[in-house]
């Protein structure tokens, strides 16, 4: 391999210099989705109760592992289960999308557990894929012991981690989809009328471009909450754990972030090297402070001729730093590349946005507007 310095960067100055920012969590961060970049932390690394916010992590294991076509049935263990409820009957069926629904908008520890025995065979196989996820995505401060949340030794998260699991599961599109949703109705097999799930986070009615995601309580974790926001095309997400303010605090957070670290172009896809004879072969946007404009540098490595990255038509990376630090890459290729035409979206991307429209159709079901433009855009798109 091949590294050449080629320049720093040209990024357009942000507002300000970052001012101090305060919660009144007991343990709070603050990551930019896109990049995956913690632009706030405090008390980020300590592991804690975390309530509701355990169903991020359910929801996105299910979408990942489960269909959402398939009907999932209500066994008596999940009937039991104490604390919030969408309140399902024994032996009743409903889509695993909708039970995901009930779950992530109304915080159903009942959904929880059916998804959780019908994606994982039972409620300690799913909890084994919840802790593979968390290994994968390196959240070395997690620990799940159920899918729901309810207090039990051992079943613990940080902030930090919660940020990065969130960032990682917002950019699944169905996952994005049902977070965002304010009320959904659902088919209702005991009844002529639906069952209509009204979001329990706030955020979504008080906050500009508020798109999620999860409320969490229980008397020993007291008030948990992740929330996210989409501003001028930056999405940010916010956690506290054991905050009595949150509301206000989440707000407060966004704000700051949007302003401070606003998300900049580095890299333009099909845009050509300077002084080489290749082009970019993916776009790459990261959050700058104005005090961290002039740190930002880039270095290509080109591929030797014989490596299998070579042979595939990868000539090398751009990679960018800022200062000592690598921040992110991107692939390049030669000039006129047909590997400049693919698609981002990978196939099982799109089997999960066309599983969803089949399974929010089940059941005669409604379907919100804004998930059929999302889901056929997103089709016709990629």
């Amino acid at each position: 391999m091949l590294a050449l310095l080629i320049g720093t960067s040209s990024l357009e100055n942000a507002t300000a210099n970052p001012s101090a920012l305060y919660t009144n969590a007991k343990g709070s961060a603050l990551i930019d989705v896109e990049s995956g970049r913690l632009i706030y932390s405090s008390n980020g690394d300590t592991s804690m109760r975390i309530a509701s916010l355990t169903k991020i992590m359910t929801a996105i294991v299910a979408i990942d592992n489960g269909k959402l076509t398939d009907m999932v049935k209500t066994s008596k263990r999940a009937v039991g289960k104490e604390g919030s409820s969408i309140y399902l009957q024994l032996g009743e069926e409903m889509s695993l999308l909708h039970m995901l629904y009930g779950l992530m908008l109304r915080s159903g520890n009942d959904a929880a557990t059916a998804i959780a025995e019908h994606v994982g065979g039972s409620e300690e196989g799913f909890v084994h894929l919840m802790n593979e996820k968390a290994a994968f995505l390196g959240l070395t401060h997690t620990q799940f012991k159920n899918p729901h949340g309810l207090d039990e030794d051992g079943h613990y998260s940080s902030a930090n981690d919660l940020a990065k699991l969130t960032a990682y599961a917002l950019k699944n599109d169905v996952f994005a989809e049902i977070v965002s949703t304010r009320v959904k109705k659902v088919p209702n097999p005991h009844e002529k009328w639906e069952y209509s799930y009204t979001n329990k986070n706030k955020m979504l009615s008080m906050y500009e471009g508020a798109d999620g995601v999860k409320t969490g309580y229980t008397k020993k974790s007291l008030r948990c909450l992740v929330s996210s926001a989409t501003r001028d095309g930056q999405q940010l997400a916010a956690v506290t754990i054991n905050d009595g303010d949150d509301w206000s605090d989440h707000r407060k957070m966004l704000d700051w972030g949007f302003k401070h670290y606003p998300l900049q172009e580095i890299a333009v896809k099909g845009q050509q090297i300077a002084g080489y004879p290749y082009t970019i072969g993916q776009s790459f946007k990261y959050p700058i402070a104005d005090n961290e404009t002039d740190g930002v540098q880039s270095r290509l490595v080109l591929h030797n001729v014989d490596s299998i990255r070579s042979t595939f038509g990868e000539r090398g990376l751009l990679e960018w730093y800022m200062g000592d630090r690598l921040i992110g890459s991107v692939p390049v290729y030669d000039l006129a590349s047909p590997k400049l035409e693919q698609s981002s979206k990978s196939p099982k991307a799109l089997q999960s946005l066309a599983e969803f429209q089949k399974a929010d159709h089940q059941g005669g079901s409604d379907i919100m507007m804004s998930s059929i433009v999302k889901v056929l855009d997103a089709l016709f798109m990629h």
